[in-house]
């Protein structure tokens, strides 16, 4: 995988955080727990972008360990707004399994640096 891959995976993400919280606000009259996904969520392209300008390779995996840690918070947060029924089973399981794939994508990259 790429850093080009992961840039756009983790950007496309981030726009459907940033409209989930926009419908969670809209919608469900949710304002609190979608500011604490809205920060994590759309942390984790701000992370890879900034990985991107890495003044080292040591500088590179913490950055990208950064946008990693922000992952798996909004995992959290995803899991937590569907527990207590703001998400529905469909928009949960869509979302959460972008969430999954950019950890997985996050930790390969991360590996592969570090060997």
């Amino acid at each position: 995988m790429n850093s080009a891959a992961v840039q756009e995976k983790s950007f496309s993400f981030a726009v459907r955080i940033v409209n989930l919280c926009r419908y969670l606000q809209a919608e469900r009259k949710e304002y609190v727990l979608s500011k604490q996904l809205l920060r994590s969520g759309t942390s984790i392209g701000a992370n890879v972008a900034e990985s991107q300008q890495a003044q080292s390779r040591s500088d590179f995996i913490n950055k990208l360990n950064i946008a990693l840690k922000e992952a798996y918070e909004t995992n959290y947060w995803l899991r937590l707004m569907f527990e207590t029924k703001y998400l529905n089973t469909q928009e949960f399981e869509s979302i959460i399994a972008d969430c999954k794939e950019l950890e997985k994508l996050l930790i390969a990259i991360i590996k592969t640096t570090k060997e």
